[in-house]
């Protein structure tokens, strides 16, 4: 029996359409690096914290105090919020420009104020801690302030390259190659 959804020579068809896949739509906004292990984690451990909390709220409902179920029903969401925002820190890129989420603030540099995107060493927050060692990081120079200004775009110690140096580099470069392509434009 012949899958042909497993082979490689299946691209090369000539019954196979020439589509544009998903990923070839620079304008939407996109991650070039997958999110690594401790915030993927962390993510999952508020999503079984949230679903205790629902099966909680159903037991409180069938007890008789909804006001009470209400409340857990609440938290529960907002712990269901938090781990989604959680997977969506990063940094992003698309042909409009760069940009950088935070749990709670979300920067977006246009490509026209870019002077620059480099890996550098320096010391950095271990796990966005209070704790520095010492790491790489890749820094955003914009023309309209001072290098110094703008924190890190992301660091070979934060949830996403913790452990993974590779990685980093991988998404550094790849951040780089957007930058590079897109000032020039």
């Amino acid at each position: 029996m012949p899958l042909p959804f497993l082979t490689a020579d299946r691209a090369f068809d000539e019954a196979a359409e020439d589509v544009a896949l998903p990923f070839d739509d620079r304008d939407h906004w996109r991650r070039p690096y997958r999110p690594g292990p401790w915030r993927v984690g962390a993510a999952a451990l508020i999503l079984l914290l949230a679903s205790y909390v629902l099966v909680a709220a159903v037991i409180i409902a069938v007890a008789g105090t909804l006001p009470a179920a209400g409340a857990c029903m609440a938290g529960a969401a907002a712990a269901i919020l938090c781990a989604l925002r959680l997977l969506r820190v990063g940094v992003w890129v698309s042909a409009r420009g760069l940009r950088r989420v935070g749990f709670f603030v979300t920067h977006t540099t246009p490509w026209e104020q870019v002077v620059a995107v480099r890996t550098v060493q320096q010391p950095v927050r271990w796990l966005g801690l209070p704790r520095t060692v010492q790491g790489q990081a890749l820094m955003l120079v914009r023309g309209d302030r001072a290098p110094g200004d703008v924190p890190p775009l992301m660091t070979t110690h934060n949830a996403d390259f913790l452990a993974r140096t590779e990685a980093f580099d991988r998404a550094a470069d790849a951040v780089e190659v957007w930058a590079d392509e897109y000032r020039r434009v």
